[in-house]
């Protein structure tokens, strides 16, 4: 068999597969908004993303006029996911050619999966309305690991659970990126979801993803 650079691709979700951070900080903004918790993009972008939940709550409460516990606005999570599901099922955020190029690769029978830092419900719902599910062998989620990232315990055990020696990630945060190499695994850094198509033909094209017999 001809070997290749990688065998498999390991995903974050939110930021690289989809555009969908977004809708994240909008259904959030929404949900604290009772709470008189003014979030802005910028904040969110930068202490909310690629991060543990407790860590995103606990900022979030310090923002709050009146005090007010990590906990209680732990109690505003299922409202928060109703209402990103509502509106990433209104307008997926998934970028051209995407789903093609996924499925070019696939095809070929190579292992992919989503391992993200995001609740199983939200992950399901998303990959679910940009129909790009069946694409993926594993969806790897916050309920499936004891430790997040930027622990290596979740990009490892996806890495297991596909039988991959030598995956290739993709990720966005600073917390997933050191995830990946903590995990020893090679990584790129996507800057927003309209990269990743071009990327994934490059690859594609230049034989690094793939294992076929000769």
């Amino acid at each position: 068999m001809q070997q290749f650079t990688y065998d498999a691709l390991l995903f974050d979700l939110d930021g690289v597969l989809l555009d969908s951070e977004p809708l994240h900080f909008e259904a959030w903004r929404r949900v604290l908004a009772p709470w008189g918790i003014d979030l802005d993009w910028d904040a969110y972008r930068t202490h909310c993303i690629g991060v543990a939940d407790q860590d995103m709550l606990q900022f979030l409460a310090q923002r709050a006029p009146q005090p007010v516990s990590a906990s209680k606005l732990w109690e505003q999570y299922p409202e928060k996911n109703r209402l990103f599901i509502r509106l990433i099922q209104e307008r997926p955020p998934v970028p051209p050619e995407l789903d093609r190029a996924l499925e070019r690769l696939h095809e070929r029978g190579l292992p992919m999966a989503v391992v993200s830092s995001s609740g199983r419900a939200d992950v399901l719902a998303a990959l679910e309305a940009a129909k790009l599910k069946p694409f993926f062998r594993l969806i790897l989620c916050r309920e499936d690991v004891r430790s997040p990232k930027p622990d290596p315990e979740p990009y490892l055990k996806a890495a297991a659970l596909i039988g991959a020696s030598r995956p290739l990630v993709f990720e966005d945060s600073q917390a997933g990126l050191e995830s990946a190499r903590r995990a020893g695994f090679d990584v790129i850094q996507v800057r927003e979801p309209a990269e990743l198509p071009p990327l994934l033909w490059r690859l594609a094209d230049q034989g690094l993803v793939l294992s076929q017999q000769p």
